[in-house]
C-alpha cells in the first residue's frame, strides 16, 4: 500500500474514533482489511460518519483474532495471487491421501530464498484437503542453530496452546490436561516436555538422569506423543527453514522420520539447497524442487499485481528478466516502483508514470530492500534498524524498551512500517509482537547501522531482557549471550556464553557447546589480565576441547595443546598440567603416534598418582592401555586396563568422572580387544556384556557406541559375524546420530568386515572404504592398518586382485610407520594370501609372508592370527603338493580353532583336511 492510502486510512480512523461510543472500537472496511485475521468484528451496517459525504460500512471490534505466524500475517494483509504450483499441489494431495491411509509420508520443498516455499506450504495446509487433520506448525530462525530444540519447543507450544505470558503453573496445567486427555500413559512424558519449556520440575527420577539419558527420553517422549496423536486423527507437521535447524531438533526429525511409514503422519518441511540430510533414500520421502516461476506464471502474477494495461508489457518483461521469476523479488520490485511513483494507480490497475529508461529495478532483493530502507523518513529508518537488532521476531515490549521515541511516535512509526510492508503484526495476544516480512529485510536493515549505535542497541536489548524476563534468563540465555557479545559487555557475555555452553552440553549438543566455549575464549581476551583470567581461559579451553574430542577433531586439539600447557605452567598447577598430558595421550594415541602418546600419558599419570587424583589416574591408565593395543603389546594393555578397573572399585559405575563417557565402560570395552587378540574369548565376551549392560542403563551415547562397537568387533574376530552385526549396526547408528566421530571409523570398518564375513560383499566394501576415508580425514590412524587389511580381504572376495594387492602393501606401510607390530603381522598374513591367489601363484612370496606373520603372531601371543597363518600355510603346501607339511599346519589350525571355538574357520580347516585324504 502507498503512503497516500495510509494517510487516507489514518484520517478515516480518526473520524471513526470520534464516532465510537466510550469503551468501543469502530473500524472502517479499509482498516479491517489491514487487520484481517488479527481481530474479530461484528458488522454494524452503513453508518454516517462526520466529514464523509455518504454513509460507509462500519464494524465493531469484539476481540483478538487467531493470527500467529508470519504467513498468517501476510495472508491477513492480502497475499499476491498464488500461481504456477499446480503440479506441486497435486503431489502434496497424493502424499496426504497416502498418509491418511496409514502410509506416512515426508515431503520437502527445496528452493532458494524467495521462490515461494513458505507460500506453497501455507496454501496447502490451509486448503480444504487438510480438513479433519491436526496441523502443527513451527519454523527455525537464523540464530536458532545454537538453541537446542528451538523448533520442537515451537511445536510443543502450538500443541499445548501455550502462550508466552503463561507462567510455569499455567504451562503445567495446559500440558498435563492435554496429555492425559489423549492417553493416561503419557503422564510419564511430562518431565521431558516441562524441561523443554523451562518449567522447574521436582521429579527425582528425572533429575537423576544424565544429560544423554534426558536427551533420549526427550526424543522418545516427543515421538511417542505425536504418533499417539496420529492414532486419534491424522497429523500434519509443517516445519519451515530447516537450513537454520539446531542439532537437537535435527536428531528429533531423524528419529521421527524412521517411525513415519506405518503412521497417519504427513511431515512437510522446507529448506534451502545447502541443507543436508540422510532421508533421500526413503521410499516415503518426496522432494519437490521449488524453482522460480516460469515466464507464463510470472506474467500471470504480474497481471494480478499490475493489471492488463498494454503499456505495462515492456515493464513486465523487464521485471521477469531482472528477477528471473522469483515471486518475492517480483513483489518487492513492484512495491518499490509504486513507492517511487514509477507506477501510479491501485493494485491490479496500475499504469506507468515515467519512461522506462529511467526506471531503477534492483537486480536482487537485497538491493530492493536497501533502497527502500534508505527512502524511509529518518525516524522510521531508526525504528526499523532498532527492530533489526532485536531480530526477525520483534516483541513490542522489547522495542519500546530500546527505542528513543515517545509511545505515540513509536506507534505511528510502526503503523507506517506496516503499511510499507516492512513489518507485520505477527501476534496480538498475550503481547504484541511484530515480524519482518522477510529475513533479508532484517539483515539489510541491521547492516545499515554504524558500529557504535549497533553496539549500544545490543547492550540496551540485553538489559531489557534481564529486566523484562528475570525469571526466564535460562530460557533466553542464548539471546542474552548474543546481545552481550554484540554489545561488548564482556563480563556478562562471558557468563552467558558459559551458561549457554553448559546448556548445550546437557543436551549432548557438542558442536553448539564447542562454538559457545570458543566464543567465550575470544570474549575473555577483552577482560583484564591476571590469574583469574588464566584460570578461566584454562577451564574454557578444556570444556571446548572435550566437545571437539567427541566430534573427532583430534588434530585440531593437538595443534593447540600448547595453549593449555602454557596456561597450566603459568598457573604453577600440577593437576592442570597432568590433565593436559592425559589429553595429549588421548589425542595422539588415536592418531597413531603411540610413542609420544605413551610418554605424555606416563608423565601425566605420575603427577596424578602423586596428587592422588583418581579421575586422572583412571583416565591415564585406560588411555595408556588403548595406546599399547595400537602397538600390539596386548599383555601390557591388559594390565593397564585391569588396573583402571581396580581403581574404580567402590565407585558408581554410571559416574562420568569428568570424561566424555563412562570409565566403567571404557576399561571393559577396550579390555576385550587385547583379550580377543590373545584368544581369551570367554573372558572377553563376559567383559563385553558387562560394558553393554552398564552403558544401556546409563543411556550414555559415547559409552553405548564404544561398548557395542568393541563387542561387535570381538565377535568378528571370533568368526561369529551374525552375533556381531547387530551390535556394530547399533554402534554405527549411535556414532552418526550423536556425532561421535572419533569412534566412527572403528565401528564402520568393523561392520563392513562383518558384512564381508557374511557374504554381503558389496555392502561391506562400501562401508570399509568409507571407514578408511573417514579415518584419514579425521587423522584417526589407530587401527587404520587393520582397516586397510580388512578392506583388502573384501577386494579379494570381490575378485579385485589388483586392488587387494595395493591395499595390502599400504596396510603394511601404515603398520610400519606407526610401529604397530600386531597389525604388521595381519598385513603380512594377507600379503601371503594375495601372493598365493595370484595368477600364476607366487608360492615363494606366500610362504615368506605367512612364515613372518606366524612368527610375529606367536611372539605376541596372538593365537587367532597364528591359527589363520597355520591355515594359510596348510592351504599353500597342499597346493604345492607338500602333503606332510600341509597336514601338520592344518592339524595345528584345527586344534587351535577348536580350543578357541572359532567355528567359521574350523569348518574351513576341516574342509581342507578332507581334501588331503
Amino acid at each position: 500500500m502507498d503512503y497516500t492510502a495510509v494517510g487516507q486510512t489514518t484520517h478515516l480512523a480518526a473520524r471513526m474514533e470520534q464516532a465510537a461510543a466510550p469503551g468501543s472500537i469502530l473500524v472502517s472496511p479499509h482498516t479491517l482489511r489491514l487487520a484481517e485475521g488479527f481481530v474479530q468484528v461484528t458488522p454494524l451496517g452503513p453508518l454516517p460518519i462526520k466529514g464523509l459525504e455518504a454513509p460507509i460500512e462500519v464494524y465493531e471490534v469484539t476481540g483478538a483474532g487467531s493470527v500467529r505466524s508470519r504467513m498468517e500475517a501476510a495472508a491477513a494483509r492480502g497475499l499476491t495471487r498464488f500461481v504456477g504450483r499446480e503440479a506441486e499441489m497435486e503431489g502434496l494431495r497424493q502424499a496426504l491421501e497416502k498418509a491418511r491411509a496409514g502410509h506416512g509420508q515426508v515431503v520437502a520443498f527445496v528452493g532458494e530464498p524467495g521462490v515461494g516455499k513458505s507460500r506453497l506450504l501455507w496454501e496447502f495446509i490451509h486448503s480444504h484437503h487438510t480438513h479433519g487433520w491436526l496441523v502443527l506448525e513451527s519454523s527455525s530462525a537464523s540464530y536458532g542453530r545454537a538453541t537446542p530444540y528451538l523448533s520442537v519447543i515451537d511445536l510443543l507450544r502450538a500443541y499445548g496452546q501455550i502462550e508466552p505470558r503463561d507462567d510455569g503453573r499455567k504451562i503445567r496445567e495446559k500440558l498435563t490436561g492435554k496429555l492425559l486427555a489423549l492417553d493416561q500413559t503419557l503422564a510419564s512424558t511430562l518431565p521431558a516436555f516441562l524441561t523443554l519449556l523451562d518449567v522447574p520440575i521436582e521429579d527425582a527420577r528425572w533429575q537423576a538422569l544424565d544429560p544423554p539419558q534426558r536427551r533420549q527420553r526427550t526424543l522418545d517422549a516427543l515421538k511417542r506423543l505425536l504418533l499417539r496423536e496420529s492414532q486419534v486423527q491424522p497429523l500434519c507437521l509443517a516445519m519451515e527453514d530447516l537450513h537454520w535447524i539446531d542439532s537437537e531438533t535435527q536428531g528429533f526429525l531423524d528419529s521421527l522420520i524412521e517411525s513415519v511409514p506405518p503412521a497417519r503422519v504427513l511431515l512437510l518441511v522446507n529448506y534451502r539447497p545447502e541443507y543436508q540430510h540422510g532421508w533421500g533414500s526413503k521410499t516415503y520421502y518426496t522432494q519437490l524442487g521449488i524453482d522460480p516461476l516460469p515466464s507464463e506464471s510470472a506474467e500471470e502474477l504480474l497481471r494480478s499485481l499490475l493489471g492488463s494495461d498494454p503499456g505495462l508489457s515492456p515493464l513486465k518483461q523487464l521485471l521477469i528478466n531482472q528477477t528471473q521469476g522469483n515471486p518475492f523479488f517480483l513483489g518487492e520490485s513492484v512495491r518499490t516502483l509504486v513507492e517511487t511513483e514509477v507506477l501510479v494507480g491501485e493494485r491490479g490497475a496500475y499504469r506507468v508514470a515515467k519512461a522506462l529508461p529511467s526506471i531503477e529495478v534492483p537486480a536482487t532483493v537485497q538491493a530492493v530492500l536497501a533502497s527502500r530502507i534508505d527512502r524511509l523518513p529518518s525516524e522510521e529508518k531508526r525504528l526499523l534498524q532498532a527492530a533489526a537488532v532485536i531480530g526477525e521476531a520483534v516483541p513490542l515490549a522489547l522495542l519500546q524498551a530500546i527505542a528513543e521515541e515517545p509511545e505515540g511516535a513509536l506507534r505511528r512509526g510502526l503503523t507506517h512500517l506496516q503499511a510499507a510492508e516492512f513489518l507485520y503484526e505477527a501476534r496480538l495476544f498475550p503481547d504484541l509482537e511484530y515480524t519482518f516480512k522477510h529475513g533479508l529485510t532484517c539483515q539489510v536493515a541491521y547492516g545499515s547501522l554504524l558500529h557504535d549505535r549497533r553496539r549500544m542497541l545490543h547492550t540496551r536489548i540485553m538489559e531489557a531482557l534481564e529486566r523484562l524476563y528475570p525469571e526466564r534468563l535460562t530460557e533466553n540465555v542464548d539471546r542474552l549471550a548474543h546481545h552481550a557479545v554484540r554489545g561488548e559487555v564482556w563480563e556478562k557475555a562471558l557468563t552467558y556464553l558459559r551458561q549457554a555452553g553448559a546448556r548445550a552440553v546437557a543436551c549432548s549438543a557438542n558442536r553448539e557447546a564447542a562454538a559457545y566455549f570458543e566464543q567465550a575464549l575470544q570474549v575473555l581476551e577483552h577482560l583484564p589480565e591476571g590469574r583469574s583470567r588464566m584460570e578461566q581461559a584454562y577451564d574454557l579451553w578444556i570444556y571446548r576441547e572435550a566437545a571437539y574430542y567427541s566430534l573427532g577433531e583430534l588434530g585440531r586439539i593437538v595443534d593447540h595443546l600448547g595453549e593449555a600447557e602454557a596456561l597450566a605452567r603459568a598457573l604453577e598447577d600440577q593437576t592442570r598440567l597432568a590433565r593436559v598430558a592425559v589429553l595429549m595421550l588421548g589425542c595422539l594415541a588415536p592418531m597413531g603416534d603411540q610413542a609420544r602418546a605413551i610418554e605424555s600419558g606416563e608423565r601425566g599419570l605420575a603427577i596424578a598418582e602423586t596428587a592422588g587424583n583418581l579421575p586422572l589416574q583412571v583416565s591415564a591408565n585406560i588411555l595408556l592401555g588403548f595406546a599399547h593395543i595400537g602397538l600390539g603389546d596386548f599383555r601390557r594393555a591388559i594390565d593397564l586396563l585391569r588396573k583402571s578397573g581396580g581403581l574404580l572399585q567402590g565407585q558408581p559405575v554410571h559416574k562420568l568422572l569428568g570424561q566424555i563417557g563412562l570409565p566403567a565402560v571404557f576399561w571393559r570395552a577396550w579390555l576385550i580387544v587385547p583379550l580377543g587378540e590373545l584368544g581369551a574369548f570367554p573372558e572377553a565376551i563376559t567383559r563385553g556384556g558387562e560394558a553393554v549392560q552398564i552403558a544401556e542403563v546409563a543411556a550414555q551415547p559415547y559409552s553405548l557406541a564404544l561398548a557395542h562397537g568393541a563387542l561387535g568387533h570381538l565377535y568378528c574376530l571370533k568368526g561369529a559375524p551374525s552375533s556381531g552385526i547387530p551390535a556394530l549396526e547399533r554402534s554405527v547408528a549411535l556414532c552418526r546420530d550423536y556425532e561421535v566421530a572419533v569412534l566412527f571409523p572403528f565401528a564402520m570398518g568393523s561392520l563392513g568386515y562383518a558384512y564381508a564375513l557374511s557374504g554381503r560383499v558389496t555392502e561391506a566394501l562400501s562401508l570399509m572404504e568409507q571407514a578408511v576415508t573417514k579415518s584419514a580425514s579425521l587423522r584417526v590412524m589407530w587401527w587404520q592398518s587393520r582397516r586397510m587389511t580388512q578392506l583388502g580381504e573384501g577386494y579379494l572376495l570381490a575378485g579385485r586382485m589388483k586392488d587387494a594387492m595395493a591395499t595390502a602393501e599400504r596396510a603394511l606401510a601404515l603398520a610400519d610407520a606407526h610401529g604397530e607390530r600386531a597389525n604388521r603381522a595381519y598385513a603380512l598374513r594377507f600379503l601371503g594370501e594375495v601372493a598365493f591367489r595370484r595368477d600364476p601363484p607366487d608360492f615363494e612370496g606366500a610362504e615368506h609372508h605367512l612364515g613372518q606373520a606366524l612368527a610375529r603372531a606367536e611372539e605376541l601371543g596372538m593365537r587367532p592370527l597364528a591359527a589363520h597363518c597355520h591355515l594359510g600355510l596348510g592351504k599353500l603346501y597342499r597346493r604345492m603338493g607338500k602333503q606332510r607339511e600341509a597336514q601338520q599346519h592344518l592339524a595345528t589350525a584345527t586344534t587351535m580353532y577348536r580350543e578357541m571355538d572359532m567355528r567359521l574357520w574350523l569348518e574351513q580347516t576341516e574342509a581342507e583336511m578332507s581334501q588331503l585324504a
